[in-house]
Formats: structure tokens, C-alpha cells, sequence
């Protein structure tokens, strides 16, 4: 690159030393530039110099800044750098433009005294000119080097500092050790002594001071707590979370920086600097940095750095948070599945006790038949105990045959082996025989005995520390007893132990008892063989007397004790071996009749388990009436029963049979001096070789039976395809059920409550309505079972409470109540008033202005709690109706006891009052209505539907009613409407 000038030198010899060593001297660009003004403007005819340097601008000084450049001296300065000879003349020939460094855009402007005088000076001086513009370019291209060197280092300071913010986030330290390196980090790219962090939650409006380190700031906040954003309004804290901008400066200038008062939080500082971290344009916390005494100010490089670093520890505080909160999920799961793992180790270690408990009665059992001689009987009988339990002093003891002996065949007691007999007295083991119970007691238990005059004890050595007996027992009849004891006072036999001797002593004594019997039966052939017939005979009774007992186990396993039919298990046998037959013979078909008795627990309830269990028989043998072999009835659980015809012909004699039942079961029953019309339901379903196994069967003839149940009762049902479809259909709307309840199908449609003696409309009473997407408006009785069945009633409920409820407070009238339904399920929670209170919160309406129907069903399953639960939502402004009146068990005893605001006369008495001879009807309603009034109860008639029933009802005195003649429920929007003449639906 050339650095020659436009200029014609005279040479001479150097008049400028001492200018000279200034320009070697001369470091930077701005000081080249003076010096080459100052010679220049030292020339004759020279009224001003100026270097103007258009590309770089290098620091400046007060002199510089006070008297910038007109724009004539731009324009010329930018023509003479375009200019291909680099000289530009003002037209007036005084101001002179020359090019010194074209690619810095560095322009020499003269201003003479006299026209075409510039070449003359400028080439008096060119040489030293020529100097400064070499040293000129130096200068720029150090003065560049420094500055990239200077970016260059502070970006490596930056990339440094983001990338010890990253580890941070995947380190192992906790959350203050974490943000203390930050603040250390930060520290580090500026003057960040007093720090803090602030996390902010938008959803919550709550913020945290995750980190906060001031020098001065004596009443610093807490990090461990959140605190709400309202309790720091105004303060510049405030102002960067809902601004959600920096604020940088001095108070006053922070005060013009925000949009209202500010309250400074904390000492005064001389500069504040304050960023927000923003996560997808919302704001979610801010950090401050602040200077106190130091001089310092904070730059807009100052911000923009913190603005860049903010984002980056936003997202290490994150994934610190996220990984903590994982953490502690990890930590939880670790409990809740120790916790798991503990419940499977006590099950394996249940299970393991019951493989030895069995183990040890199958060894016993052995024992009895082995071919051992009495005393190795015992110490493996001993040895077998031993594995379950601490025996280590261990004794069995049986009576003699004439009963007045105890003898001990077998007792070791600290490793010694002893042989007693003695005569019955009073001691521990005749205690044992006596209450025929098992016992276990420690040393004060066996005192107390002795001080009560139970026991006299007999004992080997020192008194045993815990004992533990359990009788030997033969039918019924003991024979004796197996103890342990121990001397050790930290030993215990608990229910455990007793448990587990208790199995084993009943094997123990089977063994004896067989060993003993096969003992006398060798001795007597032996010393009688005169008697083996007798003998012999005796062992076959004995014989049959245990395979008639076997027999009779297995009978009772498979029959119902009560019925004596046979069970739900012998039916799925016999079954099972029906349809494998029907496997290899495709043309066999069979038919189960499953059978529910209709309405057995009012029976049960009314009269009584042992009057339903006569119930029970009675019906058994009716059932019993209709088969014949190889045909059978069981009764598979409480109330239901099956007829298996094991082969038919043809589906009509399945259904004849059927008839018949219904027919013969409906013949009136006196039970307990009641006279009962029992009925039954049937289901049918038809067995071909299609069927794998039993349970198919039974299922489809349960499907069958509750389609019977569903159409009325009293009938049967067969099963066929379409059945199955339906039932299929069922899991379908629960399905449906689930999406209309994330979608909002459901709403609440309003009946109006009117006054009857002038129809003013005081209240509504909601009732649920879905908008089937396809079936259009359903009406509860077109899904609520399916919704109880499958256990969404209770959030279908919730969400008609919640918008019946929204809707009336958004009604103008401020008079009007709304009532709904309360069921069972709902008083069962302790906490059913905590949630009306919080909805009636959201929803806005009066507490006052809501009446919760309770059913005096709902009454029974727990009054105690449902009273309760009403008199603290009495307590908070919300009433109670009893629903129904007059249709429960015991109506008269809710009344006084309850705080009712109001009750219902059920539509069965209103029905009644406007038909011939409705004298009873009309007589329960007067004492309804007087009992009420006299209780300070209002009272709701329901189901009006004629104006002869209206009528009856005012003249009587009712006050309030509803009904299809004063308005049929429907949407709030139809009751905003003008209001309808009575008796317009």
C-alpha cells in the first residue's frame, strides 16, 4: 500500500526536530492527528488544520466534541476522497481537501488566507507530513489489533463464564452452592459484589429470592420461602417481573424509567442495574446487580452482557430445579417402592411359614405311619417343631386311660432328656387340659395364675420365663398336650407361635392317636387272636367311618351348607366335563337357567338373616321341583341360583322349564308370619361346542339374567348376539362418558320452585342433562347407572353442582335458591361441606341461595357423619331439604334431629290428591305440612301436574311446589325469558 501524497517536497534540511520525537512518541491515532494539525496550522497563511478521520473514530477530546464538522468540510472531504487524485479546492480557492489514507477515509482540511496558497505550504512541509501519515497508519492498525484483542479476550471471558454456567446445572451441587458459583461467574464479567437472583412463578404470582448477597442490605429476604408478588409492589423488583424490562441507573433515573411511584427496597444505591429472565417472551425471574460508594456506573454493554447471561442462568436454574425435582420423585419412588418391596418380603416371608407350617404337618403326618419305634417318633416329632419355633425345652404329655394319670413320654428341658409321671393335679399342663384351650404367658402370667388358685406350679429347675401349651385334641376330645418354655426373659411366644403349635399339635395328636390305635391293634393280635375278626371288623367301621367323613368333606366343599345343593364350584366341574363331551360330539347342547331371587335383601332386611335363610331353603326346594336326572340346581352366592339341563333338544324345553319356575317360585311363602310373593329372574343361555369353558357359559347366562332384571323382573331372558353387543355398548357409553366430561357435554337444566298461592317463582332445582354429540339431549335415566357402575357419578355431579350453581349467580335476581341432589356417596366424604364452600367461592353465589336434597337412604349409611357435615354447612349460610318425604324407614326421627330448612312431600302422596277416596293421602300431607310448620320448616310439594292437585295443596296451607304444571325443566337461558302463565311447560 502506497502512502505517497499529492504533494510537491522541497528538501531542506529537518526545521522540526522536536515535533519529530513528539510523533515517534505519539501512541495512538488521535494523538498522530493533533500533531499533524498543530504543524500544519504552525505554516504561513494557514488559518486552520483538521484531520478528519470518516471511518475510524478514534477517542476524542472536549475540544473535538465541542466543534465538530460543518457540512460544507464533509461534503468537501468526502469529494477529494473520491477524487482520483485525492485533492478536492472549495470554489473560493481557500479551503483545500487532501486524501492522507484512503482506505481509513482519513481527509487533511485546510482553510489559507489567500487562494492557492495550500500547495505551497503543504509542500514546505510534505516531508513531515508524509511522516505523520505513515505513523498515522501505524497507529490505526495497532489501535485495531488492540480492539480486536480486546473483543477477542472478552468474548473468551463470556464463552468461559456460559460454559461454567452450564456445568453448574449438571454438577452435584445443591441449589445455594449453585448459585453462589454463579454469582461468582458473574463477579467475574463485571462489578457484581451485591447480587441477587429472583425466580418468579407467573401462574402463582409469587416470587423467591433464590440468591441475595448486598453488603449493606442489614434485613435481607429469605431464600427459602415464597413470598406474593402484591406484598412488593412498586418496588423496582416489582417493576422488572411485570415490565418485564431492565431498569438501569440512579434512583432519579430509575424513576423515569418505570410507570408509576417507586418504593426503594433496601439501602440507597449510587447505581442499580436490573435485568428479567424471560423464557418464551414471559418473564420468570430477574437478576440485580448494584453498587454502593464505589463510583461505579453500569453501561449498556453492562446490560446487554446481563441480559445475555441472564438467559443462560435461567436455563441452568431450570434444569438445577428439574433435576432437584427429580430427585426428590426418584427419592419418593425409592420409598414408596422400598415400601412395596417390604409388604412383598413380609408376603414371601408369610409364604415361606405356611411352605414350613405344611412342610412340618406332612412330615408329622409321615411319622405316623413310619416304621420307628415310639421314642424316635417323638424326638423327630421335637425336631420338626424345632424348625418352626424356639423348642429347645420341649414336652408332650398325655393322660392315662383311666384320665387320673399325666405322663410325659417324651420331655427334654436343657438339653436333658427326663421321664415323668405323675398324678393329675393342679399344675400348668392340667390347666391347659382342663380349659381345652391353648396358653402362653410369661413368669408374671403363670404368677397371677398361682395368686388366683388356678394353677400349682410343677417345674423342672428354675421357674420357666415364657410358656406356651397347646391341647392334644381327638375329636373333640383332648388326650393331652404339646408345651415349649423358655428361661431366656427375652424370649416370647407370641400369636405367631401359638398359631403355628396349634396346626402342629392337631397332627401330633391325629399321629399319636394313630400310632397308639395301630400299637393296640398289633397287641391285640399279639395277645387275642381270638379277637382279630372283632378286631377287624372294628378297623373297617373305623375304616368307614374316615372315608365317610372324606366323603362328607368333599360333599361340603362342593354343596352349599344352607340349601345342601350343590355350589358355584361343582356346577363349573360339572359343566366343564359337559362341554369337553361336546367337543367331540358337535350335535349335544345344553342349557344353564341362571336365577336371582328379585328383591331378597328387603327380605333380609325386614325379617331378618334367619328368616332370609328359610326364604332361601323354601325357594331351594321349589327349584328342586323342576329337574329330573341327570339335571341339576345350584346356588352359586346369596340369592342366586342355577338349573344345568344337562341335554336338550331343542331351545323351547329351556324356556317351558323357565316358565315354569317363574311360575312355581311366584306362589305366596309364609315366612316369620309374613305372607311373601317371592319372584325370580331368569337368564338362559344355551351350551354348544363353541364354548371352551364353564365360565363362558356362566357369563352369557348372567348377561342374559340382567337384561331379565333391566326389563322388569319377574320374566326370563335368553341370551343371544345382540345381547352381547349391548353389554359391549355399556363400556362404550363409559367411554363416552369420560370424553363428555373433558369436553363440557353435560348441563344443568332448571326446574322452576314456585310459591303456590301466587306462582311467583322462588327457586329452581337443578337436574343433569347430557348433549349427546349423536344421540341429542339424554336424560339421566338414559346413563346414570352405566355412570355409578363405573364411578364417575361422583365428577358428573361435581360438574352440575359447580355450573348450576355459576349459572344463578349470574341470574339477576338475588332471591332466588337452587336446590340439587346429594346421594350417599357424596356424605361418605368428611370433607363433602370444605367442597361446596370452595365452589360456591368460585362460583360467586351467596351461600344462603343454595339447598342441598339429602334422601333419607343417603340418612342411613351414616348419620352421625352426614349430621355433621349439614351442620356446618348450616353453620357457613347453606341450607338442607330431606327429599322424599314419607317413602323412607323412619322419617318422623330426621325431623327434630337434623337442621333441615326444608323438606319434600314425595309425588306418590301429591299424585293421590286429586282421585276419588284420596282421604289417606290427603290426611299424611296435612300432618306433614302441620308437623313442619310446627318445626320451622318449609315445605316443597313435587310432581304438580293438575290444578285439582294444586288446589288441594293451598287450601291445605303447602307453600311451596313444583311440578310439569308449574314448569318442566329446561336451560337457565328459558327461565330469563318473560315468565310463563302457570301451568305452560
Amino acid at each position: 500500500m502506497s502512502l505517497s501524497l499529492p504533494i510537491s517536497i522541497t528538501t531542506h534540511e529537518p526545521e522540526n526536530t522536536a515535533w519529530l520525537g513528539c510523533l515517534i512518541e505519539a501512541e495512538t491515532p488521535g494523538e498522530v492527528c493533533s500533531l499533524i494539525e498543530t504543524l500544519v496550522q504552525a505554516q504561513p497563511h494557514c488559518l486552520k488544520a483538521k484531520v478528519l478521520m470518516l471511518a475510524y473514530r478514534p477517542e476524542q477530546s472536549a475540544a473535538d466534541e465541542a466543534q465538530p464538522p460543518d457540512p460544507e468540510e464533509l461534503t468537501l472531504a468526502r469529494d477529494a476522497l473520491n477524487a482520483a487524485d485525492g485533492v478536492r479546492v472549495s470554489s473560493d480557492g481557500r479551503r483545500y481537501a487532501l486524501t492522507l489514507l484512503n482506505t481509513q477515509q482519513v481527509v487533511l482540511l485546510l482553510t489559507t488566507t489567500m487562494e492557492g496558497s495550500a500547495k505551497n505550504l503543504l509542500g514546505h512541509i510534505g516531508t513531515y507530513v508524509q511522516l505523520g501519515v505513515r505513523q498515522l497508519h501505524h497507529t490505526i492498525k495497532l489501535a485495531e489489533l488492540y480492539d480486536s484483542h480486546s473483543q477477542l479476550e472478552h468474548s473468551e471471558n463470556l464463552q468461559r463464564a456460559l460454559f461454567s454456567i452450564s456445568e453448574l446445572s449438571g454438577s452435584d451441587l445443591d441449589m445455594p452452592d449453585t448459585l453462589h458459583e454463579i454469582h461468582r461467574i458473574v463477579s467475574g464479567l463485571m462489578y457484581a459484589e451485591n447480587f441477587f437472583i429472583v425466580r418468579y412463578d407467573p401462574e402463582q404470582e409469587t416470587l423467591r429470592f433464590l440468591y441475595y448477597a448486598d453488603v449493606k442490605d442489614e434485613d435481607k429476604p429469605k431464600t427459602n420461602h415464597d413470598m406474593r408478588l402484591e406484598d412488593r409492589r412498586h418496588t423496582l423488583t416489582w417493576y422488572l417481573l411485570t415490565q418485564g424490562k431492565p431498569l438501569m441507573g440512579s434512583n432519579e433515573q430509575l424513576l423515569e424509567q418505570v410507570n408509576g411511584p417507586l418504593v426503594i427496597a433496601g439501602p440507597d444505591s449510587d447505581d442499580w442495574l436490573g435485568v428479567p429472565m424471560l423464557r418464551d417472551g414471559q418473564v420468570q425471574g430477574a437478576l440485580v446487580v448494584q453498587s454502593y460508594g464505589t463510583g461505579i456506573v453500569y453501561s449498556y454493554d453492562d446490560l446487554s452482557l446481563l441480559e445475555f447471561v441472564g438467559s443462560h442462568i435461567l436455563t441452568a436454574v431450570e434444569r438445577k430445579e428439574s433435576k432437584d425435582e427429580l430427585e426428590r420423585r426418584v427419592r419418593q419412588r425409592t420409598e414408596e417402592l422400598a415400601e412395596v418391596n417390604r409388604g412383598l418380603l413380609q408376603e414371601v416371608r408369610e409364604r415361606h411359614r405356611a411352605e414350613r407350617l405344611q412342610e412340618a404337618l406332612f412330615q408329622v403326618a409321615q411319622l405316623a405311619t413310619a416304621d420307628i419305634d415310639e421314642n424316635t417318633f417323638y424326638e423327630r416329632v421335637h425336631t420338626v417343631v424345632g424348625r418352626l419355633l424356639d423348642a429347645e425345652n420341649f414336652f408332650i404329655a398325655l393322660l392315662s386311660d383311666d384320665r387320673t394319670k399325666l405322663e410325659f413320654p417324651y420331655y427334654m428341658d436343657t438339653g436333658v432328656r427326663h421321664q415323668l409321671s405323675r398324678p393329675i393335679g393342679r399344675g400348668l399342663s392340667e390347666y391347659v387340659l382342663r380349659s381345652g384351650q391353648p396358653w402362653s404367658g410369661t413368669r408374671e402370667d403363670i404368677l397371677a395364675l398361682t395368686h388366683d388358685g388356678e394353677v400349682i406350679p410343677h417345674h423342672i429347675g428354675e421357674p420357666s420365663a415364657c410358656w406356651l401349651g397347646v391341647p392334644l385334641k381327638v375329636d373333640e376330645s383332648v388326650i393331652g398336650l404339646v408345651a415349649v418354655q423358655s428361661y431366656e426373659k427375652n424370649t416370647g411366644y407370641g400369636a405367631q407361635e401359638q398359631e403355628l403349635l396349634t396346626f402342629v399339635a392337631l397332627q401330633i395328636a391325629n399321629s399319636i392317636y394313630r400310632r397308639r390305635s395301630a400299637a393296640a391293634l398289633h397287641l391285640a393280635n399279639l395277645r387275642l387272636e381270638h379277637r382279630v375278626e372283632e378286631r377287624t371288623r372294628e378297623l373297617r367301621a373305623e375304616i368307614a367311618r374316615r372315608e365317610q367323613m372324606q366323603q362328607q368333606l368333599h360333599h361340603q366343599v362342593m354343596h352349599d351348607p344352607l340349601t345342601g345343593l350343590p355350589n358355584r364350584s361343582y356346577l363349573r366341574e360339572r359343566l366343564d366335563r359337559i362341554l369337553n363331551r361336546m367337543q367331540s360330539d358337535s350335535s349335544r347342547r345344553c342349557a344353564l337357567l341362571y336365577i336371582d331371587v328379585d328383591r331378597f335383601k328387603v327380605i333380609n332386611d325386614s325379617l331378618g338373616h334367619l328368616a332370609g335363610d328359610e326364604f332361601l331353603k323354601a325357594v331351594a326346594m321349589r327349584l328342586l321341583t323342576h329337574v329330573r336326572e341327570p339335571d341339576m340346581v345350584a346356588r352359586l352366592s346369596g340369592d342366586e341360583f342355577a338349573i344345568l339341563l344337562e341335554h336338550i333338544e331343542n331351545t323351547d324345553t329351556a324356556t317351558i322349564i323357565a316358565d315354569r319356575v317363574l311360575q312355581a317360585v311366584a306362589a305366596p311363602l309364609r315366612i316369620s308370619g309374613k305372607e311373601l310373593e317371592p319372584s325370580v329372574s331368569v337368564g338362559i343361555a344355551f351350551g354348544d361346542s363353541s364354548y371352551r369353558d364353564a365360565d363362558e357359559l356362566i357369563r352369557d347366562a348372567d348377561m342374559a339374567l340382567y337384561q331379565a332384571k333391566e326389563l322388569g323382573r319377574k320374566r326370563f331372558a335368553v341370551f343371544d348376539e345382540a345381547l352381547a353387543k349391548g353389554m359391549v355398548d355399556v363400556l362404550a357409553m363409559e367411554s363416552e362418558l369420560r370424553k363428555a366430561l373433558r369436553q363440557g357435554e353435560f348441563e344443568p337444566h332448571l326446574q322452576p320452585i314456585c310459591q303456590l298461592a301466587d306462582g311467583k317463582v322462588v327457586g329452581y332445582e337443578a337436574l343433569i342433562r347430557w348433549n349427546h354429540p349423536q344421540r341429542g339431549l339424554l336424560r339421566p335415566s338414559d346413563f346414570i347407572k352405566i355412570a355409578e357402575d363405573s364411578g364417575l357419578i361422583e365428577a358428573i355431579d361435581w360438574r352440575l353442582f359447580e355450573l348450576s350453581c355459576r349459572l344463578l349467580a349470574q341470574q339477576g335476581s338475588s332471591e332466588l335458591f337452587i336446590t340439587f341432589n346429594v346421594s350417599a356417596l357424596h356424605l361418605r366424604h368428611v370433607d363433602f361441606d370444605v367442597r361446596v364452600m370452595k365452589m360456591l367461592e368460585r362460583t360467586g353465589l351467596a351461600p344462603s341461595r343454595l339447598v342441598t336434597e339429602v334422601t333419607e337412604g343417603a340418612l342411613l349409611d351414616n348419620p352421625e357423619s352426614v349430621r355433621a357435615v349439614l351442620d356446618r354447612l348450616r353453620s357457613a349460610g347453606v341450607g338442607a331439604a330431606l327429599d322424599d318425604f314419607g317413602t323412607g324407614y323412619s322419617s318422623l326421627s330426621y325431623l327434630h334431629s337434623l337442621p333441615l330448612r326444608m323438606l319434600k312431600i314425595d309425588r306418590a302422596f301429591v299424585h293421590e290428591l286429586d282421585k276419588a277416596g284420596s282421604s289417606n293421602s290427603t290426611t299424611v300431607v296435612a300432618a306433614i305440612l302441620a308437623l313442619a310448620h310446627a318445626l320451622n320448616i318449609q315445605v316443597i310439594a313435587e310432581g304438580i301436574e293438575t290444578q285439582a292437585q294444586l288446589e288441594a295443596l293451598v287450601r291445605m296451607g303447602c307453600e311451596m311446589g313444583q311440578g310439569y304444571l308449574l314448569g318442566s325443566p329446561a336451560p337457565m337461558v328459558h327461565w330469563m325469558e318473560p315468565p310463563l302463565s302457570p301451568g305452560t311447560t
